[in-house]
């Protein structure tokens, strides 16, 4: 199994990195904060040893999962043997599974880990940091009694990069390291397992019009469609709900409403065909995969269906990559909206 260490000196960002390192592979975020904590909040002061027992029973018992690997963030002391230490056991435990262990040093200017410091995100996450004025001087004190930043060419490890985050979004960090050390995405299956569906009741046909509006418009102000599902009125979609053999799902994540699918065909006797019309993810919840899971988790749940149908504009070419990465293939058939946009249909076939 493999081990991702993010370190640098407080509030430079190295469990938000992860958050959203995360977000695009196949590791799960073990953030120093995690274990220290519940033991601030039961003990009511930090106790070290009983934090390096909560990160050790942590650590035995993820190598035992299926993930790709961990993400573990630490501020590392470089001129505290003890530090030097504990980080080489922690990664020879990965490396003895046969996992690579990756090096990630976060720098950033005083002056902006000092705001990032108050930012809700950490607040949220780490109580202990909530007194604002204790925190800050704490930092301070930090990086002035131990030297938190390395030397140049000090870390001898192949698998190390040094990135100043000063002026650097957490999601681009989160890309930077990805490709740098060539991580693999997230497996699809464990997308499909972090989705889930709740059929859309009645009463919640308005929220799905909004939903839809807010999610088709940049399309519509793009290519002026007069059958845009943003301009879809809420009798229409009831409607398309009432039929026995369409179906309407809000896509959930950890309890938020990302999307919708729509599954069914309009002849109640047919089984073996169905389309997905429409499907769509809130435009804040884009680009994580939740489309492709949710497509999947689709076919898990209608085994019957023989031939999955679906159209979508040819001039998305994201769209259609999408629909090809879930095994659709074009069908040859074409609609001209106007003369910016094309319909194209896709079509899957199950043996």
């Amino acid at each position: 199994m493999d081990l991702i260490i993010i370190f640098g000196c407080g509030a430079v960002g190295k469990m938000t990195v992860g958050q959203e390192l995360r977000k695009i592979t196949d590791f799960r975020l073990f953030h120093n904060h995690m274990a220290i904590e519940p033991v601030i909040e039961l003990m009511g002061r930090f106790d070290h040893a009983l934090v390096e027992k909560i990160r050790e029973d942590c650590f035995e018992a993820f190598l035992k999962t299926d993930y790709q690997g961990m993400i573990f963030t630490y501020m590392w002391a470089f001129d505290l043997q003890s530090d030097w230490d504990y980080i080489k056991g922690v990664a020879d435990r990965f490396e003895a599974t046969g996992g690579t262990v990756y090096y990630v040093e976060l720098v950033a200017d005083r002056d902006v880990r000092l705001a990032r410091n108050k930012t809700e995100n950490r607040l949220l996450h780490k109580a202990s940091k909530r007194d604002i004025t204790i925190s800050d001087d704490r930092i301070i004190r930090e990086e002035t009694k131990y030297r938190i930043e390395s030397r140049d060419g000090e870390i001898p490890f192949p698998n190390y990069i040094k990135i100043d985050n000063t002026n650097l979004e957490p999601d681009a960090v989160a890309r930077m390291i990805k490709e740098h050390f060539s991580l693999p995405d997230i497996k699809p299956e464990r997308m499909v397992q972090q989705i889930y569906f709740d059929p859309v009741r009645d009463d919640e046909i308005e929220q799905l019009q909004q939903m839809q509006e807010e999610a088709f418009m940049p399309l519509y102000e793009k290519y002026h469609d007069a059958g845009s599902p943003a301009l879809e009125s809420t009798d229409r979609i009831r409607a398309r709900a009432a039929r026995p053999n369409r179906k309407y799902y809000f896509i959930c994540v950890s309890g938020a409403r990302v999307g919708v699918i729509n599954v069914g065909h309009n002849d109640p006797e047919e089984h073996e065909v169905s389309f997905i019309s429409p499907i769509f993810i809130l435009p804040r919840y884009q680009n994580r995969g939740f489309g492709y899971a949710a497509i999947r988790k689709a076919f898990e749940m209608h085994p019957e269906v023989k031939t999955w149908r679906l159209e979508t504009i040819k001039e998305e070419p994201r769209n259609c990559h999408l629909y090809e990465k879930c095994g659709f293939v074009l069908t040859g058939e074409e609609e001209v909206v106007n003369d910016k946009m094309t319909l194209v249909m896709y079509e899957r076939t199950v043996e």
